[in-house]
């Protein structure tokens, strides 16, 4: 699942401690049950909108398929602004 929207390349936030490879990237879980995949347009953005301590991974737009049949999304948002609170902290 992918958008013609997004650039050629996307930076997606990851777990800080992945179980496997299979889902290193973090998906948020939307108030009304969805899942959503964050993507961002360019590393800084990544930075202003999930804080310092984001760890996270740059992928080809082309491979979100594979991505998706992995790990499956509802919906992509792209340089969506994280709240504080569901930032990551300081280990």
């Amino acid at each position: 699942m992918t958008n013609p929207n997004l650039p050629p390349v996307v930076y997606l936030p990851t777990a800080a401690h992945p179980r496997n490879s299979e889902n290193a990237v973090e998906l948020r879980q939307l108030d009304d049950g969805r899942k959503a995949l964050l993507a961002y347009s360019a590393l800084d953005r990544l930075v202003k909108c999930c804080g310092d301590h984001q760890p996270w991974a740059l992928v080809d737009t082309e491979h979100l398929p594979a991505l998706y049949a992995a790990q499956p999304y509802d919906v992509i948002y792209l340089d969506y602004d994280l709240p504080e609170h569901l930032r990551h902290q300081p280990a």
